[in-house]
């Protein structure tokens, strides 16, 4: 099977770490040093057995200098970020589940039991609703993602 019929690409091939640019080759570094074995603690793949990189990590090679400063901010905004790992993962699951992007709800599921959100809950975010079983304030965050995802609006009542 070729790397571009395992589909873990999305729609574009996976691409081959030996054709790679001096700025690719650079980034793909940077993520197989740090992105690699993070995703692998956290119970999810980011790269094949045979070291192509997955998911989101593989198109970021198609524009090197920016997807290091994407790089830059993500780790800035997980540093910095005033909401908790709970609530964060409700974030992305929810706006997973409205875009339909199948890495990020695979992913992020991982994570989300990682922090101890249990399989039901994650079932039911990716599937797009809304658990009962959240705290009040995840239960905030899960309705302003998905309203920012899908009206692109926090109407007055949600903003308070």
């Amino acid at each position: 099977m070729s790397t571009s019929e395992q589909g873990l690409g999305g729609r574009l091939s996976l691409l081959e770490p030996d054709t790679l640019t001096a700025a690719q080759r650079e980034l793909f570094d940077r993520i197989t040093n740090s992105a690699v074995p993070w995703a692998h603690r956290n119970g999810f793949a980011a790269d094949t057995a045979d070291g192509h990189l997955i998911g989101p990590f593989n198109p970021s090679l198609l524009s090197p200098e920016i997807a290091a400063e994407f790089l830059k901010l993500q780790a800035a905004e997980e540093h910095y970020t005033s909401l908790d790992e709970r609530v964060r993962q409700v974030v992305i699951l929810t706006a997973g589940a409205v875009w339909q992007t199948p890495y990020e709800l695979y992913a992020h599921s991982a994570l989300a039991r990682h922090v101890r959100l249990s399989e039901s809950v994650v079932a039911e975010l990716v599937a797009g609703g809304l658990p009962d079983a959240l705290t009040d304030a995840e239960k905030t965050a899960h309705r302003l993602a998905k309203a920012l995802s899908t009206t692109h609006h926090i109407d007055d009542g949600l903003y308070h």
